[in-house]
């Protein structure tokens, strides 16, 4: 079928988004994921932020889920932001879901907790992942690398590993960064 062949409100039905420029509105916490499925019950709510890794933090808030989180989330950190959109997400619960620089604000530990969560999640669905963050997509079925807006080369992990020289020299610059962060938190804690 012809992706042109299908009503916007189709396609709208049928895809997830989320972006690291994540947008939230001027209203609670819970109206905020409810957005994702406005049918659903406070349970499936809270169970759905339990998955993003942000009932913890919500729970904190002045008011819980029902704090106003300000235009355009401004009374939320970046990371927070993404991850209630994440939750927002799993309560829409469609077949295809697009990642865009998703969880590039959230702080590794969480990051980790996502990945997992999103794993399960995304069994029998289309998870497109745009990461540069390669801990991110290293456990996709097929990773596409580009190179200046191209397709460079395709493959999982381990076969990009040893056939692309960009995706190789990509993965040990990131592998040598989580390395120095490690490092710099051992340091701050001697």
């Amino acid at each position: 079928m012809d992706i042109r062949d299908i009503s916007i409100s189709k396609l709208n039905e049928l895809i997830s988004f989320v972006t690291q420029d994540t947008y939230l509105f001027n209203c609670s916490v819970k109206e905020n994921i409810r957005l994702g499925n406005p049918d659903a019950s406070d349970t499936e709510v809270f169970n759905a932020a339990k998955l993003a890794c942000c009932d913890e933090f919500i729970k904190e808030l002045e008011s819980g889920y029902d704090t106003v989180v300000g235009n355009a989330g401004n009374k939320l950190s970046g990371g927070e932001k993404q991850r209630i959109s994440i939750a927002r997400m799993i309560l829409k619960n469609s077949p295809i879901v697009i990642l865009d620089e998703a969880t590039a604000f959230t702080d590794p530990e969480n990051e980790s907790k996502l990945q997992q969560s999103l794993s399960a999640l995304s069994k029998g669905k289309l998870l497109l992942v745009i990461a540069h963050r390669l801990s991110t997509i290293k456990n996709a079925d097929k990773i596409i690398v580009l190179n200046n807006g191209k397709i460079d080369n395709m493959g999982t992990h381990e076969e990009l590993l040893q056939n692309c020289e960009l995706y190789h020299d990509m993965w040990l610059s990131h592998i040598g960064a989580k390395n120095w962060s490690a490092n710099s938190k051992r340091k701050e804690v001697l």
